[in-house]
């Protein structure tokens, strides 16, 4: 049964409302929005998604991964994070951004520079704060599994479903992303060879069970998106 929202939540959403009409104006002229988001399993941590206006989908596609597909993961899969969900910040502030100067796909920050979370306020309710930036468009075009993410695009080519499953795979990553980042936030000793491995391994057993489920639920002579999945 997913939680209700938890108090720390709403919390900093009055508080971003509330703050001076000066500090808001200066984010609404930046073009700066922040969505707030939870998992549907846990009270904490809430992810703080900072974004520009201009591309709210893209900030909706990371509050989707952690609302909706983190739920349809296999138990497996929370169960490798759980861990590292229990001792993250009670404020993880995620910089959406287009791409990184330096190629990668993200990166946990020492300190926060989101403005309305770099000091301590009561709204926060002693949570800490962490922060960590997310490359988008790197992302989109990160092959996670070469040979995988490769095979599965090709039997995909020809059927009705493949936007759909390019926006799931594209979840996975970035789940896999913000999962990787605060990993390194927690066990900041962890060698990244570790943290990679953990990962991908969610990427990889995350989006295989949506495969066996997609094909589960489709007729193969109707809809050719899985004609050949299993076959080669």
């Amino acid at each position: 049964m997913p939680l209700s929202p938890p108090p720390l939540a709403p919390a900093v959403q009055s508080y971003l409302a509330s703050r001076p009409w000066a500090a808001r104006w200066l984010e609404w002229l930046a073009g700066r929005h922040y969505r707030l988001v939870v998992f549907p399993d846990r009270a904490r941590p809430v992810v703080v998604v900072a974004h520009r206006g201009r591309s709210p989908a893209r900030a909706e596609q990371v509050a989707r991964a952690i609302e909706r597909d983190w739920a349809e993961t296999p138990a497996r899969c929370r169960e490798a994070y759980k861990d590292v969900l229990e001792l993250a910040p009670g404020l993880i502030v995620v910089q959406l951004r287009r791409k990184n100067v330096c190629g990668c796909l993200g990166h946990r920050h020492m300190i926060v520079k989101e403005i309305p979370f770099a000091e301590p306020h009561d709204a926060f309710g002693g949570a800490s704060v962490g922060e960590m930036d997310i490359a988008f468009d790197r992302v989109e075009g990160w092959l996670a599994l070469p040979l995988t993410d490769t095979a599965l695009d090709t039997q995909f080519i020809a059927g009705s479903r493949r936007k759909e499953f390019h926006d799931q795979q594209l979840r996975f990553r970035l789940l896999s992303v913000l999962l990787h980042e605060t990993h390194h936030m927690v066990s900041p000793q962890a060698s990244e060879d570790v943290v990679r491995e953990r990962s991908l391994t969610f990427y990889r057993e995350a989006l295989a069970h949506y495969v066996e489920n997609a094909r589960a639920t489709l007729s193969f002579t109707i809809d050719r998106s899985f004609s050949r999945l299993g076959k080669e």
